[in-house]
């Protein structure tokens, strides 16, 4: 079987180790908050977890706290 050429596109999603990267954490911090409905969105590809980048960005921007700010 033969696959067409890799087409470069943008990366959207991030593995697992990579959104806890990106979020500073650890990826047993990513588990914990799955397993209790917690932390941000993530798409399920058969037994995969990956993070969307857009979601990440979202959930981040929901918990910015400004300081002086009245939340």
């Amino acid at each position: 079987m033969t696959y067409p050429p890799a087409i470069d596109l943008p990366r959207r999603c991030l593995s697992v180790r990579e959104a806890a990267v990106y979020l500073n954490a650890a990826p047993q911090t990513l588990y914990n908050w799955r397993h209790l409905g917690q932390g941000p969105p993530y798409v399920r590809i058969g037994s995969r977890v990956v993070y969307r980048i857009e979601d990440l960005e979202a959930w981040l921007e929901v918990r910015l706290v400004v300081p002086g700010q009245v939340q």
